[in-house]
């Protein structure tokens, strides 16, 4: 497998800490930091911002100021500003709201969807068909997310076949985006390269994100194959925050700051201030309580240099 064989004139990255991160936090954030967040990621040059989910408060109580955090924020015109979204009922919320993206989720394991929807994918794909009739008309955009692709943590790996199925099944409902999802952190660098390239070959004009998890340390690695197979926008986590509640043993999301980090560092801009991103990167363990796993934040950029070590 060659190392960035094409080197694509930008990267786009999408932050989705605010709700990927947020939402299994022991601690609830304050409505007025996460917008105040959102408000500083907006400045930083990042494509998408995933706000919020527009879920059941019982079901992600984190996260039961959606509207309020939806309607609090300041739109920068550049940016896209994305909610999950379950079921109709929270398109109908995401609607009130002006969201310029819906993102819908399924996993292809059925294991995992049955634990984290509560619903078979069959079950899923009847609710995404109501829900798109419901977008139909309105300015908002729909991606779908196809979950656990590159892997589930219950019925272990998913034929490529599934993974173009359920990509074949957004598009026919007219979704105009498709997001891979390794939600469990399965996914390995060669694995992914394939997938992309197989994906690309047969739904070519499609716009194609890959969402990683570093579970297992190769999250970055996955990453560098996807884009080498020709793909331009990611998902990230400010800090490397989030993790799949239903993935046994799971970690965070690959991390934004480190992500750009990388990408930048081989040659490729991502339209991304990397310092305005660490800025960013640094009022999180404020606000959770905790330390965060981002590496470029603890050790600083590859660039920058420390005085000589004075000889005894």
């Amino acid at each position: 497998m060659s190392m960035l064989s094409r080197r694509p004139e930008r990267v786009f990255i999408n932050d989705v800490a605010v709700r990927d991160g947020f939402q299994s936090e022991p601690r609830f954030v304050p409505t007025e930091d996460k917008i105040r967040l959102i408000d500083r990621l907006s400045g930083t040059g990042v494509a998408k911002i995933e706000v919020t989910s527009f879920v059941s408060p019982k079901a992600i109580p984190n996260l039961r100021d959606a509207e309020e955090v939806m309607r609090g924020i300041a739109r920068n015109p550049g940016v896209v500003y994305v909610a999950l979204v379950p079921n109709v009922r929270g398109c109908e919320r995401a609607l009130a709201c002006d969201a310029d993206e819906i993102n819908l989720v399924m996993s292809i394991g059925e294991s995992h969807n049955l634990a984290n929807m509560r619903m078979s994918c069959e079950q899923s794909l009847s609710q995404f068909r109501q829900v798109m009739s419901l977008v139909r008309g309105s300015r908002t955009r729909v991606n779908g997310t196809i979950a656990t692709a590159f892997g589930c943590p219950f019925d272990g790996d998913q034929p490529v076949d599934r993974v173009l199925w359920a990509a074949e099944n957004y598009l026919n409902m007219g979704m105009q985006s498709i997001t891979l999802a390794d939600t469990t952190g399965m996914a390995q660098p060669v694995q992914v390269a394939q997938l992309c390239r197989q994906f690309r070959e047969m739904f070519p004009t499609i716009p194609l994100t890959l969402h990683f998890h570093n579970t297992r340390g190769m999250g970055l690695a996955n990453a560098l194959a996807a884009l080498d197979a020709g793909v331009v926008s990611f998902d990230a986590s400010l800090g490397g925050i989030g993790g799949c509640p239903f993935a046994p043993g799971a970690t965070g999301n690959i991390c934004t700051e480190d992500l750009v980090h990388m990408i930048e560092s081989c040659g490729v801009p991502t339209g991304v201030d990397l310092d305005r991103l660490l800025d960013a990167a640094r009022e999180l363990p404020g606000l959770l309580g905790h330390d965060v796993p981002g590496q470029v934040l603890r050790a600083g950029k590859r660039t920058d240099l420390h005085q000589r070590p004075i000889a005894a």
